[in-house]
């Protein structure tokens, strides 16, 4: 990545849109433009957690917006990732098949702990570098997130369905204000967060940071009233609720300092805060600058720049917990990757490289489902994938390599995929054909096969081998000539080309 090179992160929470541009120089990203428009698509789930219409117009809206900005952006510069209501939402296909049309880049739902991991690298590049063990809490509109983590790594990650608008919806639905109502509120938030006293006890940080949202919100108001400004305890917390007791309701707060977008969500968000520093035992809250949109930039860069994608380190660490076959995978991963460059343009680099390294993955998990069964194990290792948290990788793109893992043998109709994709068809060919050439478990001799794709518009693939090579391996013939019916149940034909 040259320097100077403007990059855009964003982030599609659930009471605000966030849009990050800063420009990449000497390892560092400064800031451009920050836009923050307030979108509240949390409270735009009704009772069958589905988007309201509103809720989505308004996501659309705001995301039309962002797309001006971003024009002239190539699709390398821009990540979006969306967290827990497009989590939640059974309909956010419908809303993201027109959000992404409307934005003009892809739109990552990423899980629960991947929003934790890139909030913690958000924040600690925003600080300095230092041996403390460091608490970094954040506390969303509909979950909460707690790592804990030494300078750069992130080691201890949950999310948490409680947020500040889902408690303020839930505990405050008409404005009013009590102790008891706070006192409800932070019981039932704590009955969510108690398992957290595991994995976050007191011993296990140094200190405690508190990264965007309500953190920030409450932080604003705590310094126009003269608090420390960048610190948060006990004292000025419990002062805070007190102001909102003693105003009994919504429309009677005036608290310098309270943006009009965070008055509706600011009494759910302190009794979740509240309820985080009495479980968690924080006297001390530092407010941090960086922020989940701050992770997704400096993430882009990891990948970009410093070949240290995180992806692939979640891949080589799921292939050993797992007790794979590490030499088999290495030798699927190498005949495959030989048949897909075949089939593929060398002058598109930048989505050769994507192809490649998504079909590296697939190859290397694509045993994975032996850890629950020999039997049906391409079933087993789909649905682990489907279902497991790998920090880095979004849900989409994990069911997309799910999807190779199930399809890498058996029949195909079974795939429930979109076979117009030419780029995915390429690689499950290539996946089927290496796991086929290597059925033994020995390294095959693959090197006088040519794999060719035939022409797109005709859908056919073709492979050209010797009739001195089928005599020679007259079994991994006998699996390839079977492969041609596989084939023959999809729009795709593959077939065999015999010389002498």
């Amino acid at each position: 990545m040259q320097n100077s090179t403007l990059l855009a992160g964003i982030d599609l929470g659930s009471n605000s849109f966030r849009l990050e541009i800063g420009r990449f120089e000497h390892g560092q990203i400064n800031r451009i433009e920050y836009i923050k428009e307030t979108v509240r698509q949390g409270n735009g789930l009704d009772e069958d957690r589905n988007l309201t219409p509103q809720a989505m117009q308004r996501g659309w809206d705001c995301l039309g917006r962002f797309a001006e900005r971003l024009s002239g952006f190539k699709k390398t510069q821009v990540r979006a990732v969306a967290t827990q209501t497009l989590r939640e939402a059974r309909n956010r296909e419908a809303f993201l098949s027109t959000a992404q049309k409307v934005f003009g880049f892809p739109i990552e739902v990423i899980s629960g702990r991947e929003e934790a991991r890139l909030i913690y690298l958000g924040v600690a590049h925003l600080l300095p570098h230092s041996s403390d063990n460091r608490l970094v809490i954040d506390i969303g509109g509909r979950s909460t997130e707690l790592i804990i983590g030494k300078d750069l790594d992130a080691r201890v990650l949950e999310s948490y369905r409680v947020g500040s608008v889902a408690w303020s919806m839930r505990f405050f639905p008409e404005g009013e204000y009590s102790a008891q109502a706070f006192k409800t509120a932070e019981v039932a938030a704590q009955a969510i967060l108690d398992e957290a006293l595991t994995s976050y006890p007191r011993h296990a940080w140094d200190v405690a940071y508190g990264s965007s949202g309500t953190v920030g919100a409450v932080a604003d108001i705590l310094g126009v009233a003269g608090w420390p400004p960048t610190l948060i305890n006990r004292d000025s917390l419990n002062w805070l609720k007190r102001c909102l007791i003693r105003a009994q309701s919504i429309d009677k707060v005036r608290l310098e300092g309270l943006k009009e977008d965070r008055k509706a969500v600011l009494a759910g968000g302190i009794s979740v805060l509240s309820a985080v520093f009495d479980l968690l035992e924080i006297d001390e809250l530092h407010v941090a600058q960086g922020a989940l949109r701050h992770g997704v930039l400096y993430d882009m860069l990891d990948r970009a720049v410093y070949a240290t994608d995180v992806r692939t380190t979640t891949v080589s660490r799921l292939s050993k917990t797992s007790g794979l076959d590490a030499d088999q995978a290495d030798r699927v991963n190498k005949v495959s990757q030989y048949l897909l460059n075949m089939v593929i343009d060398d002058s598109k680099s930048g989505d050769v490289n994507k192809l490649k390294q998504k079909l590296e993955w697939a190859a290397k998990l694509h045993e994975v489902g032996t850890i629950i069964s020999h039997s049906d194990y391409h079933k087993h290792g789909a649905y682990i994938l489907d279902n497991t948290d790998a920090p880095g990788f979004a849900a989409p793109e994990l069911h997309r390599l799910s999807l190779l893992v199930l399809g890498h043998r058996g029949k195909l109709r079974k795939l429930e995929v979109d076979f117009d994709n030419v780029g995915f068809i390429k690689q499950l060919l290539a996946l089927r054909l290496a796991v086929i050439l290597c059925h033994a478990k020995r390294d095959p001799e693959y090197k006088s096969l040519k794999l060719d794709l035939v022409s797109e518009q005709s859908r056919s693939f073709k492979l050209t081998l010797t009739k001195d090579w089928a005599e020679k391996y007259p079994q991994s013939s006998h699996l390839l000539k079977e492969e041609i019916n596989a084939w023959q149940k999809t729009t795709w034909s593959f077939d065999l080309n015999w010389v002498d």
